[in-house]
Parts: C-alpha cells; sequence; structure tokens
C-alpha cells in the first residue's frame, strides 16, 4: 500500500489506472457517489481509490463500473 497523509487503519485501498483524459471523470463519479471514497492522483492515469473497510464490496463495485466505463484497469 502507498503511503498517503490522513490514510490510515479501517481504510481499503484500490488501484485503477486510466488514461490521463479520464482523471477528471473518474474524480466526478467517485465524488459522486455519496462519499464512498477519496482518489489519489500520483502520476497521468495512475490512481488510487481509499475508501472505508466497512464499504469495501461498493468500492469493488464501482471500479468495475469504472473500468467497463473508461476502459482502464485495476493491477492486482
Amino acid at each position: 500500500m502507498k503511503n498517503f497523509v490522513g490514510l490510515g487503519e479501517g481504510m481499503v485501498t484500490r488501484e485503477l489506472v486510466v488514461r490521463a483524459v479520464d482523471v477528471v471523470f473518474v474524480k466526478g463519479i467517485v465524488e459522486a457517489s455519496e462519499g464512498l471514497a477519496q482518489v489519489f492522483a500520483e502520476s497521468g492515469g495512475d490512481l488510487t481509490l481509499a475508501a472505508p473497510a466497512g464499504r469495501e464490496e461498493e468500492l469493488d463495485e464501482l471500479l468495475r463500473e469504472l473500468v467497463a466505463a473508461v476502459g482502464g484497469h485495476s493491477p492486482a
């Protein structure tokens, strides 16, 4: 797990790689998801999504939908 300020115990993260031009779209969708997750952008389209552990299933579902929508991938 990457080290992000404010990200601690009780949080789960998922990585997502999208085209750089899709980052704003992805951030908009995540922000509209009722506080589900925070998005951390590394460089280009390398993103990390962080959510409370209790919302892990919702995060995984959102990630699947984002991958389908923008053609990105989630490295595992």
